[in-house]
């Protein structure tokens, strides 16, 4: 078969890693791809970058089935686009991916089918919620209601960091559209977690959770990245915790995707937090998550290829998951500046050959360089988390680039 896999970063690379191991699998063209995901097998880079070009590219190439990597192409509705066409595509609907386009069309989602979640409320007004704010309890959460990059929240502790926030969210328009409506919900207390689903619509199954580490530097301070790495599973998640998250979330978000009709056959995201009244959702993706994509498929002792045909073809109810024992983690490397504006064109050097899937990396000449805030993921997949620690932060002595940076606590909180 021939896929064509969309997008650029690290989650892309373990994908175009995994479906090059299946026997099913002859060519995989990732648009527009990296350093890191033309050196896998059967890989090749193709640089497109619209709707349009993907569409006219899996036409002219016979492409058999196309995955959707990013949230952007899917918020912008390309599995309508090839769904016209009559072509395979893994992802779910434009109607689907408001879950994750608007934090204000999922948080009603969740409060119309009993999803439990932050308490919350909606502005669409810099001044009516600055009027809010001077009520309001804190620390409370700020969110951007639109597409931010993993970059559209802040906890606020007091009111002038929750104006400030305001301001440069909705009057100066940090991240354009997206942020000038918001929600402004409850801070809650716990642990948090990723657990991502795989639905066809009718079924849906968590796969293995993750943990990532959202902040730039150690001990969760700093600014909020894209994510400084992951861990699956993740060492907090008990038996008992995620058949809360079954009963309480995962289950009536199905029942929402069948009565409001989503076309739904892809990943579903979901953000939680583990308080002491039990899971609470904080927030949907409609895609594989990034970093925990990185620490996921490395754990997965299935074919990749075969779980997205099965969904496509509504029997995911027959697929069997098997997973490798033990924990994988992964590591991020980013350049200097980083999540701010950041250096490039770094030189990098790697030795040794660890698994590692690049996010941000091009070859120029001979060279390999840095293109991107989030550069790599070093991964190791061991038998303990204890172990799997142990020989990441080892390996990761061996890559060298001016400025890099990592977190030193990755699986440790």
């Amino acid at each position: 078969m021939k896929l064509l896999l969309i997008g650029s970063g690290g989650r892309e690379s373990a994908l175009a890693w995994k479906l090059s191991q299946s026997k099913n699998v002859d060519t995989i063209y990732i648009a527009p791809g990296n350093a890191g995901t033309e050196s896998f097998t059967k890989c090749c880079n193709v640089a497109l970058h619209s709707n349009d070009e993907y569409l006219s590219f899996a036409k002219d190439n016979k492409i058999d089935l196309t995955i959707v990597g990013p949230e952007q192409p899917l918020v912008d509705g390309i599995v309508d686009l090839f769904q016209k066409q009559k072509l395979n595509i893994f992802g779910p609907n434009k109607k689907g991916a408001m879950l994750e386009g608007s934090k204000i069309f999922s948080k009603n989602f969740m409060k119309r089918y009993g999803i439990t979640t932050a308490s919350y409320n909606s502005f669409t007004s810099p001044f009516a919620a600055l009027a809010y704010l001077k009520t309001a309890k804190f620390p409370l959460v700020i969110k951007a209601n639109g597409l931010a990059a993993g970059k559209g929240v802040e906890i606020c502790k007091n009111f002038k960091s929750a104006e400030d926030t305001v301001t440069r969210f909705m009057i100066n328009a940090s991240f354009q559209e997206a942020s000038k409506s918001i929600v402004i919900e409850e801070f809650l207390k716990g642990i948090e977690a990723s657990i991502i689903c795989v639905t066809d619509g009718k079924t849906m199954v968590p796969l293995v959770s993750a943990q990532d580490h959202k902040t730039i530097f150690d001990g969760n301070k700093g600014p909020n990245t894209g994510g400084m790495g992951a861990v699956a599973p993740n060492p907090h998640i008990t038996n008992e915790i995620m058949d809360d998250f079954i009963k309480n979330i995962m289950n009536p978000t199905l029942q929402g995707i069948k009565k409001e009709k989503f076309d739904f056959h892809g990943f579903v995201f979901f953000g939680v937090m583990v308080t002491k009244d039990g899971c609470k959702c904080l927030e949907y993706n409609v895609r594989m998550g990034d970093p925990e994509c990185q620490s996921i498929v490395p754990l997965m002792n299935f074919d990749l290829l075969q779980l997205f045909l099965d969904t496509l073809k509504n029997k995911l109810d027959k697929f069997k998951f098997n997973w490798k024992k033990g924990t994988a983690i992964n590591v991020v490397m980013t350049s200097h500046g980083y999540p701010q504006s950041f250096v490039k064109n770094m030189k990098i050097t790697i030795k040794g050959k660890s698994l590692i899937f690049i996010s941000g990396a091009a070859h120029k000449g001979a060279d390999l360089i840095t293109t991107g805030g989030r550069v790599l993921s070093i991964v190791s997949v061991q038998d303990t988390l204890k172990n799997a620690r142990k020989t990441v932060y080892k390996e990761i002595n061996n890559v060298r680039f001016d400025g890099a940076h990592y977190r030193k606590d990755i699986g440790l909180i």
